[in-house]
């Protein structure tokens, strides 16, 4: 067995099974894709209607647990870690009201068919929705899913499956085991019963997965780091894009892919960009993730606590200036003050790697083309942001910056909207009908 901590506590509050063998898992789920696929599109629908609104009544439970598991403040959870994956499967429902995507070319129908067996490997900052980010459209486009979720936080994916069988889905179509990255989850993604292995995790963590997969010749879609750029041009409302940045920055803690991890700010307004992050960050209380006043609770394991603290002295020693006095944090749980760091080398460790934790990197920039040269200076592409007082200027640096998604002038995030990245950030699509038809194969009919 292994043991799951609670990183606020670090006291075992469960424990999952040390899984090795994948096959009967596979193989369940290779039984159940016929009679699955062969569904209307209407009965598929009302299955994943109900498993939504069975997520939207046990709702206050997962983020509970979520929280437990894994440290995101309980008002994250509830909103983030719980209501987005309920939104994802509202998506789905409606996606599956219409009808059948079909195209005519000439005398050829294409028709978009199921992939088969679906293998979905998840990570720990947002266990539940990076699971639902795949479940919904497998299961939605007629596949079926067997499901390792991290080791780390794996409590939620087991109340979920429990869930799922509550809601009536057919045995075999959603498929759960657990384990460690390997055996398990290299046992999963080699398997030569899998048809599609859909990866969310670290870049490297990534790269496995992909030359596993690639010995079967196996569709592989991988959701992997980031980090972003969030551009302030000078012409913008800076201190609400200050606000609005450090708050992304911080969200789960840090511990998102998507994170404006860079703050990049016209070399003219640096030391005052400097002065409003540090205000805003002084403000993320840091403690209890169950208390309604915690902004920032734990880092999910004493690993990740241990990584973060790390990269922090690596910023210190590479000359980067921390401008804020982190501030104190309890004695008991994997926390980390958030830190600013000020003067930033873009080159420098801090602003080329992803840290996944509470640290903002502060980065001058010269003109509009040197903020796009430093936007664009990492392998990642993952995400990023552009402000400015003209939306039109807006979105002329936004169409140059190399990454799946920009938000301009904090516009607020779509599940609808494709989600990936290019580069060291992956290859594929997540949410809406782009994330559907990452589930799906092409196929023409000559009439």
């Amino acid at each position: 067995m292994i043991d799951v901590y609670n990183p606020a506590t670090e006291q075992v509050i469960g424990a999952v099974p040390e899984t090795a063998d994948v096959d009967p898992a596979v193989a369940a789920a290779r039984a159940a894709f016929g009679p699955w696929s062969a569904l209307p599109r209407a009965a598929r629908a009302a299955h994943l209607a109900a498993l939504r609104d069975l997520l939207a009544a046990h709702a206050d439970e997962l983020a509970a647990l979520i929280t437990a598991e894994m440290g995101a403040p309980l008002t994250v959870s509830r909103k983030v870690q719980v209501g987005l994956p309920i939104a994802v499967l509202s998506s789905m429902v409606d996606l599956l009201a219409g009808d059948e995507p079909e195209e005519r070319i000439g005398n050829s129908l294409v028709v978009r068919d199921p992939v088969g067996v679906v293998a979905a490997i998840t990570p720990w900052n947002y266990p539940l929705h990076q699971t639902v980010a795949k479940l919904a459209p497998a299961l939605a486009a007629g596949n079926t899913v067997v499901h390792k979720p991290s080791e780390v936080a794996p409590l939620s994916a087991l109340r979920l499956h429990e869930l799922v069988r509550e809601a009536g889905l057919p045995d075999g179509v959603y498929n759960l085991v657990t384990g460690y990255g390997d055996p398990t989850g290299a046992a999963l993604a080699g398997h030569p019963g899998v048809d599609l292995v859909s990866f969310t995790g670290s870049t490297g963590a990534g790269r496995t997965v992909a030359a596993l997969a690639a010995r079967n010749l196996t569709r592989v879609s991988l959701e992997l780091g980031g980090k972003s750029a969030n551009v302030v041009l000078p012409d913008a409302d800076l201190a609400a894009a200050v606000k609005v940045g450090v708050g992304n920055c911080f969200l789960n803690s840090g511990q998102t892919c998507t994170a404006w991890t860079r703050l990049l700010v016209h070399e003219s307004q640096h030391d005052e960009a400097v002065g409003l992050a540090v205000a805003a960050a002084s403000r993320y209380t840091v403690g209890d993730p169950t208390d309604p006043a915690t902004r920032l609770g734990p880092l999910a394991s004493a690993a990740q606590r241990d990584r973060v603290l790390s990269y922090v002295e690596r910023g210190r020693a590479g000359g980067a200036k921390v401008a804020n006095e982190p501030g104190s944090v309890p004695d008991v749980g994997y926390y980390v003050a958030p830190v600013v760091f000020a003067d930033v080398d873009p080159m420098s460790v801090i602003a080329q790697e992803e840290i996944f934790g509470p640290v903002l990197s502060i980065i001058r920039y010269r003109d509009e083309d040197d903020a796009v040269r430093i936007a664009n200076g990492t392998p990642y592409g993952l995400a990023g942001s552009v402000w400015s007082g003209s939306p039109e200027r807006a979105l002329a640096v936004a169409r140059r910056l190399r990454t799946g998604q920009v938000d301009v002038n904090g516009a607020s995030f779509n599940p609808l909207a494709p989600f990936g990245g290019i580069g060291d950030s992956g290859y594929g699509r997540e949410l809406g009908v782009h994330g559907y038809e990452e589930f799906t194969s092409v196929k023409a009919v000559q009439l």
